[in-house]
């Protein structure tokens, strides 16, 4: 008997019952191998074919980006030359500018207008060429002509810039350098400043335009183009390669939803969420990062807001281009020299609540002013809209609540998350992807309070899928198909039915 109570050996088992615990089975063929698990075990699986993985067929592309990593490592970085016939006229126009300076009275001259200076100067000019004994054809002197007069009364070589609609961005980094944003992707720009003066003069041109100024006393300055284009200017000694310029062109068509989803930046169904959105007075928070195109949206969503409502826009500089004839735009004043003077975005919410608004729109939301925000959400005028900087639509509500907390308010976090759940309605966020392209990633309803947590819901996602050989990335934009919390307030203006079809 075994200390299992049973006999020992296997024969003394019932014809074909079961081992019991602890008799091993006898050995065939020498020691068994056991099976290799595969590569990462049962918790990281193998990546199906074509994915990269070296034993399915994926080397290649693994090759491919091990070589696209060693490219980058190993690039140079060259500066781009301006040559040929740019260069020859810029030339010409050294020699030219000052003589010309000296038969114009730069007074009269900031009178006419482009045209009317070009008829007045070509005379001049020729005059000019004569004494230089430069010689020139027809091409060459209109390109002479025009230089000259940029450089006069318009803001230099950014003027054949701002004069291409294929350009978004403009970025100034030093007299030597400059950078384009062309369809989403950077690429560097063909023109050169004389040095870091005649650099500092044309920003100094800009910021002047909209009353700012700029100095090494008040090295920052945010100001505007008469076409409405966002310009930040930064010069030294905060700025260590010169005086650097950022501007931000808008399209001089207005952009609309409608338009915006024919550039696959939403489907069908976000479209129409959105125009009911703006149509339906519910207060929403445009959220994305630099560039991803909310101020856009912004716009876009302006126009569904009713012609016969009065619109106060409030922002530190004005870039909002909406889209209705009552609207009155607002600007905040930075302090003078003596630190006195300063209008901010608080001020200027207590004043519009005495303008008779139906609805209040801010811009750009960088700190306590949020608290502004929500003062102008939760005094009677919903259809409020704001942008702010923030990754998704979690990490905007969170933003908020800091933005809030940053400031003097002795309010209780769980009051300020509170008022926050209770005044916005939506939130949209924007993004700009590696290809370029922007898209709306997410549209997300605030529902309330569980707790001391502000509950949301996603109406709306952007998938991403796959990527073409072109580089394009690809996508679905899925609707979650829950029921909106939003409804009611589409029901008061009778777009219930059309706006729950849109969500599900």
């Amino acid at each position: 008997m075994s200390a299992f109570g049973r006999k020992n050996g296997v024969g003394g088992m019932a014809a074909g019952a079961r081992p019991s615990f602890g008799v091993a089975r006898p050995m065939k063929g020498g020691i068994a191998k056991p099976e290799p698990l595969p590569s990462g075990g049962d918790q990281f699986p193998p990546l199906p074919a074509g994915t990269g993985a070296p034993d399915t067929g994926g080397a290649a592309n693994k090759g491919d980006a091990m070589t696209r990593l060693a490219d980058r490592a190993n690039s140079i970085h060259e500066q781009v030359e301006v040559g040929g016939f740019e260069a020859s006229v810029h030339k010409i126009k050294e020699q030219v500018l000052p003589r010309l300076l000296e038969r114009v009275d730069p007074e009269a001259a900031s009178t006419l207008s482009k045209e009317e200076l070009s008829e007045e100067f070509r005379p001049i000019i020729m005059e000019v060429l004569a004494e230089l004994k430069v010689t020139l054809n027809r091409r060459e002197q209109f390109a002479l002509e025009k230089v000259l007069i940029d450089e006069l009364l318009g803001f230099g070589p950014l003027e054949e810039l701002l004069n291409d609609p294929d350009i978004s961005d403009i970025m100034v980094n030093g007299p030597d350098q400059t950078y384009v944003e062309k369809k989403g992707k950077l690429q560097i720009a063909s023109i050169r400043f004389r040095d870091e003066q005649h650099l500092f003069q044309i920003a100094q041109r800009i910021v002047n335009q909209v009353g700012r100024r700029v100095d090494q006393t008040t090295p920052l300055a945010d100001a505007r183009l008469k076409d409405g284009s966002r310009v930040n200017v930064i010069v030294p000694p905060l700025s260590l390669r010169g005086t650097a310029i950022s501007i931000r062109k808008f399209s001089e068509k207005p952009i609309t939803l409608d338009m915006l989803r024919e550039f696959d930046s939403m489907s069908d169904k976000m479209c129409t969420a959105l125009k009911i959105a703006g149509a339906c007075r519910m207060n929403v928070v445009i959220s994305g990062g630099t560039g991803s195109g909310k101020t856009t949206m912004l716009n876009a969503m302006s126009k569904m807001i009713d012609p016969g409502e009065r619109v106060l826009t409030i922002e530190d500089a004005a870039e909002l281009r909406l889209q209705q004839p009552h609207w009155l735009p607002l600007e905040t004043r930075p302090p003078n020299l003596e630190g006195q003077g300063a209008i901010t975005i608080g001020d200027l919410v207590k004043n519009a609540l005495r303008m008779r608004p139906d609805r209040i729109i801010l811009g750009e939301i960088r700190g306590a002013e949020c608290f502004d925000l929500l003062a102008a959400m939760n005094t009677g005028h919903d259809g409020s809209m704001c942008t702010l900087h923030a990754n998704s639509p979690r990490e905007c509500l969170g933003r908020m609540e800091n933005m809030i907390l940053m400031g003097d308010i002795k309010i209780p976090k769980e009051a300020i998350s509170r008022q926050i759940a209770e005044s916005v309605d939506l939130i949209v966020q924007v993004k700009r992807l590696r290809d370029g392209s922007r898209r709306t990633t997410n549209i997300t309803e605030v529902i309330g309070m569980e707790g001391d947590v502000i509950v949301t819901q996603e109406l709306f996602a952007f998938e991403y899928l796959e990527e073409s050989d072109d580089g394009k990335i690809i996508g679905e934009f899925r609707p979650s198909g829950l029921r909106p919390y939003t409804l009611e307030k589409a029901r008061q203006y009778g777009f219930d039915q059309a706006y729950l079809e849109a969500c599900l």
